[in-house]
């Protein structure tokens, strides 16, 4: 698989990020760590078509006055939506430029001769501006989600590392995270000395310090890429991809990459070797971060990624302290409900405890959010607290964990039933992945044995809590096998977590997902 590299930012911190890249046949998954926990799960496929940001030359369908938007043939099965709003405003400069490089009537693709138009009103009407069959340029903004075509836009935008380019444009201007009013000037001042005529500029956070040197190459290199899709403009093919936006892989590692990261981990020798150039060439002394996965023991089996996946997308997420979350999908929002599990805390009231499990909670959900790449309306039941001191370091906790996540997204402080709202934009497919696998038994399906041991585990928490001295614990041989092989074994480890040793005894006449803990005289107390 071929990957062509650039970069964008995400916010630093001072936790360890890895990235663990996972190569197939006809695939490339990409995990995110941080801190060890699995917090984004990306996979590009070949025959995925319709990317984010790819460009093509399309053929209006119909414009729909009512609508204030026209359809669009990019060559999916569905029409792309294009709205008024999202024509941009120099939509005119840009139907001529089409007309004339599509026709050989102009060969500079440079701007700089170029007149550009004048820009539209900003409450007009679509038909002033789109006739049917008229060639259009649009940027896919929203991949096909569900029986939706693709959301596209006609005001283009070609995103580099530290600048994004914008045709048709004069403007320069800088990234709002960019907090040294000095630095804006600076780095302003230095764009338009190098900007070429009839474009405009966005500097990227990521921009921060950088010379003019890099600016310039940059930038450069993204006028190299609009030459090329000009090139393809003349007698084109309708529908037809002019520019690929780069695949998942490739905007996945511009979007993320930053001098946190620790490690990043690839069992492919070509995509080896693609990363650590392009690291090599953007953070030298970060280069020796890029390693070969050259073990016989699969990538993600060796960094614990296919656990994390097993116990991360069921319908039940278990945290620490025994409390749990319960995501339930609807067609119009996703509903989160907050549960502290069978807690007892004697030296805490109920205040303090629900609001310990709400933070934890909040950790959690941020990370779920990112994970599966949840979109559109999320509410979330937290534990009532009465305090509203407790609701605003709750709520501010929620914002800070989910500052660096890249999805647009705004939360609503608590409601007075404790509820939050949250909206967060999605524009790929959520991620959905199976935790549930072929009952060996019989027909149906069963839970991952993986998803199994950790209820176990948080059920063994809880009787710990409840101070139960003697455990034992009966289950199914295969799962006894599981927590009891194996250096360290699970056993071993919640001996290492709760000074408590489990004498564990396989049961044959227990079903596959059966268990049950007792105390010293063999009762039953799980």
């Amino acid at each position: 698989m071929s990957v062509i590299i650039t970069g964008m930012d995400i916010k630093s911190g001072s936790v360890d990020k890895e990235l663990i890249i996972r190569s197939e046949p006809s695939a490339v998954d990409f995990a995110l760590l941080k801190d060890g926990k699995l917090i984004e799960l990306n996979k590009e496929e070949d025959s995925t078509k319709f990317n984010v940001g790819d460009i093509y030359i399309a053929k209006i369908r119909k414009a729909v006055p009512g609508l204030n938007a026209a359809f669009v043939n990019v060559g999916y099965e569905k029409d792309g939506f294009l709205h008024y709003h999202d024509l941009g405003p120099q939509i005119s400069s840009l139907l001529k430029f089409i007309k004339r490089v599509s026709t050989g009537k102009l060969k500079d693709y440079s701007l700089k001769n170029f007149s550009i138009e004048k820009d539209i009103d900003k409450n007009g009407a679509i038909a002033d501006v789109l006739k049917s069959n008229q060639s259009v340029l649009v940027q896919i903004v929203k991949e096909p989600i569900s029986t939706k075509g693709p959301r596209i836009s006609s005001e283009l935008s070609l995103p580099g590392r530290y600048i994004v380019l914008v045709p048709f444009s004069n403007r320069v201007s800088v990234s709002q995270k960019i907090e040294s009013k000095e630095e804006k000037e600076r780095l302003k001042r230095l764009v338009k000395s190098i900007k070429p005529k009839g474009f405009g500029v966005i500097v990227r956070t990521v921009a921060e310090g950088k010379k003019v040197a890099e600016l310039d190459r940059d930038l450069q290199n993204l006028v190299g890429r609009w030459t090329a899709m000009c090139k393809k403009l003349y007698k084109p093919h309708h529908p037809s991809k002019v520019l690929g936006e780069l695949n998942r892989a490739s905007s996945l590692l511009r979007d993320i990459f930053n001098d946190s990261f620790t490690s990043i981990c690839v069992d492919d020798e070509t995509l080896y070797t693609q990363i650590k150039d392009y690291v090599g060439e953007i953070a030298p002394e970060k280069e020796s971060i890029v390693k070969l996965h050259q073990s016989n023991q699969p990538i993600f089996e060796k960094h614990g990624i296919e656990r994390q996946i097993k116990t991360s997308f069921g319908r039940t997420v278990s945290m620490s302290k025994g409390a749990y979350l319960v995501i339930e999908h609807t067609e119009a929002m996703h509903v989160i409900d907050v549960n502290s599990g069978n807690r007892s805390n004697k030296s805490k009231n109920q205040e303090d405890t629900a609001l310990e499990v709400n933070m934890i909670s909040a950790t959690e959900i941020a990370r779920q959010l990112r994970l599966r790449d949840m979109g559109g309306i999320i509410v979330v039941d937290f534990i009532d607290m009465n305090k509203a001191e407790n609701r605003k370091k709750l709520y501010d906790h929620l914002r800070n964990e989910m500052s660096d996540d890249r999805a647009k997204h705004k939360i609503l402080p608590p409601s007075k039933f404790g509820l939050i709202q949250i909206t967060r934009q999605r524009v790929r497919p959520e991620m959905n992945i199976k935790t549930r696998e072929d009952n060996p038994n019989g027909n149906g399906e069963i839970e991952a044995p993986i998803s199994l041991v950790n209820k176990i585990k948080v059920d063994l928490e809880k009787l710990i809590k409840k101070d139960h001295k003697k455990i034992t614990l009966s289950a199914h041989p295969f799962i006894a096998a599981f927590l009891t092989k194996g250096f360290p074994s699970p056993r071993s480890k919640w001996f290492v977590d709760h000074k408590r040793w489990v004498k564990i005894l396989p049961r044959d006449a227990y079903t596959y997902l059966e268990y049950h803990f007792h105390d010293n005289d063999g009762k039953v107390i799980q």
